[in-house]
């Protein structure tokens, strides 16, 4: 169950486009076309599927502190290990930005071999992967999540890029049909696919009531009351992120 909430979850109520909007300068530019939504949204799939739990496993080996414990055979002790003091946290952004740039690499060179159509098509924007915030907020939303296993981290990395391609694909056909429509003049072009996006945001994040069922409102308390607080703590980590990453776009 842990595994179908978290795919459903990332797919329509932390959706990168209308939860974050991470990602939008590409979701703007390159969804005038069906074609091309799908071909972009095919590749953010594949990026994120692959280096998410790539990321992740750079954070859990090398990035956190004491990570660098199974050097000397102590990973189940990190206290016991000369490297117990080792914090490489503040390498995570250019390691992540190294991992998604290789796999955006070799995305470019297959879909240049295979589909030179669509290479063309997506033109500077499929190169432009490399600093999509969606993808780079994809590990480090699983960093700041502390997603606790390998399988988890692969599950959210292709929920998200689903998230992402349905977000691009349905805005993309919507698109393509309100060129016949009698849209008015003043909100013709990006007026009304903001207009239109808004709108997609609320029916996606009304999925969060059937997901939750509303537990996330009353976060469970222990015999010491640690816990009080810790979704307003998650949510708050959250929102520093995506900040950073729509600053950075």
């Amino acid at each position: 169950m842990e595994h179908v909430e978290l795919f459903f979850k990332s797919i329509f109520v932390d959706n990168m486009v209308f939860a974050y909007f991470l990602g939008m300068c590409s979701y703007l530019a390159v969804s005038k076309k069906v074609s091309t939504a799908v071909g972009l949204g095919a590749a953010v799939i594949f990026v994120l599927t692959v280096t998410v739990p790539l990321n992740w496993f750079l954070d859990q080996y090398i990035l956190q502190p004491g990570a660098l414990a199974w050097l000397d055979g102590n990973r189940a002790t990190p206290e016991l290990s000369a490297y117990a003091d080792y914090d490489l946290s503040f390498l995570s952004f250019i390691l992540f930005i190294a991992t998604i740039a290789t796999m955006v690499q070799l995305v470019e060179i297959i879909v240049e071999k295979f589909s030179p159509s669509l290479y063309n098509s997506l033109g500077i924007f499929l190169p432009l992967i490399a600093v999509n915030c969606a993808i780079l907020g994809g590990s480090l939303f699983m960093q700041s999540r502390e997603i606790e296993t390998a399988g988890l981290a692969l599950n959210y990395g292709f929920s998200s890029g689903i998230g992402w391609f349905l977000a691009i694909v349905a805005i993309a056909a919507i698109r393509e049909k309100i060129r016949y429509s009698n849209v008015p003049a003043p909100l013709r072009g990006l007026g009304i696919t903001f207009i239109i996006t808004g709108l997609m945001a609320i029916g996606f994040m009304s999925f969060g009531g059937m997901l939750t069922g509303g537990d996330d409102a009353t976060p469970s308390l222990d015999g010491n009351g640690e816990n009080v607080g810790q979704t307003e703590q998650i949510i708050e980590k959250e929102n520093e992120t995506a900040q950073v990453l729509i600053s950075e776009n």
